[in-house]
Order: C-alpha cells, then sequence, then structure tokens
C-alpha cells in the first residue's frame, strides 16, 4: 500500500501521482533503433543458420520465422507503449517519475533525500538529442531514471534539480 509521506521541513503530502511531462518525441526512435540492434542481433544469427543447417535440422526454418514475427512485434510494439507510459514531473519538493512497458513503476523522491544528479548519452541518444537524467536517492529502491530526454530539457533539469536540492533542508539520509 502506498502511504502518503511528508517531505521533512515541509507540510506538503508527496502523492503517487502520474507525472504531467512526456519524454521527447525522439524517444520513440531511439527506442526503435535499440529494439531493431538487438532483434537483428538474434534474428540474423539464426537465418544463417537455417540457410546453412535448414536442411539438416527442419526445424530451424520455421523456428526462425516465429523469433522474427516476436521481434518484428517487439519492435513495433514496445516503444510506442513504453512512450505512453514514460512521464515525469519535478515541483520545489519531489521528482515524479513513470516508466516501464510491461512492468510500470510509479514513483516519488522528496528533495530532501536526492544525493546525487548525473546525466548519460550514449552514442544512439547523442545521435537523436537525446539524454536520461539518474536521480540517486537515500531509498532502498534505487535511483529514478528519466529516460529519453531532450537534451536541453536534461540540462535544464539537472541544473535545477541541483539548485533546488541544495536549497532543500535534510540531510538525504
Amino acid at each position: 500500500m502506498n502511504r502518503p509521506q511528508i517531505d521533512p521541513g515541509t507540510t506538503e503530502v508527496l502523492r503517487l501521482r502520474p507525472p504531467r511531462h512526456r519524454v521527447s518525441s525522439r524517444a520513440i526512435i531511439w527506442w526503435t533503433t535499440q529494439a531493431a540492434l538487438e532483434v537483428a542481433a538474434v534474428v540474423i544469427p539464426l537465418g544463417i543458420a537455417a540457410i546453412v543447417w535448414g536442411t539438416a535440422l527442419p526445424w530451424l526454418v520455421p523456428g526462425t520465422g516465429v523469433v522474427a514475427a516476436i521481434g518484428l512485434a517487439y519492435l513495433l510494439v514496445m516503444p510506442r507503449w513504453r512512450f505512453r507510459v514514460h512521464r515525469w514531473e519535478t515541483t520545489d519538493h519531489a521528482v515524479y517519475t513513470a516508466q516501464g512497458w510491461i512492468n510500470q513503476e510509479w514513483r516519488v523522491a522528496p528533495m530532501s533525500r536526492i544525493q546525487t544528479v548525473d546525466t548519460e548519452r550514449g552514442p544512439l541518444q547523442q545521435l537523436f538529442g537525446l539524454a536520461t537524467v539518474t536521480v540517486t536517492t537515500a531509498s532502498a529502491a534505487g535511483a529514478l531514471r528519466l529516460v529519453g530526454l531532450d537534451r536541453a530539457v536534461a540540462d535544464d533539469l539537472v541544473a535545477q534539480l541541483t539548485e533546488t536540492t541544495q536549497a532543500t533542508r535534510g540531510d538525504a539520509t
């Protein structure tokens, strides 16, 4: 059961609620590209094996077709589904996130619990002008990851969170 938390140093009750902001729409292309690379890494070797050993192993050809069909479905569904779920928001008192596509997670982290704020930009993220912001908290649940943000939005968010957490009372433990 999710109980409301009161952020130390404030009277604001922090409730688990859907965050307001979507990630960048370019995240769909990024996730699709990642999925295409993952599917290709499985289907291409299977296809080669089916060509080479298809007569000796008759199940390999239809098996490759099934894997390719599942991969195609993953490629078409996952990125758009993730885009519908992934959201984020910050207030003066907390960071809110919603993420996932099969296993969905909503989280809220009070500013007083934030320990570090980091930015990550892998090669594909750089190609699409995206970034991931990781907010590390004093929580057993681990860090909050805001994935698929526009690079400029991520930079502004890191600056805002750094400023807000420095001004927030508490020891982040």
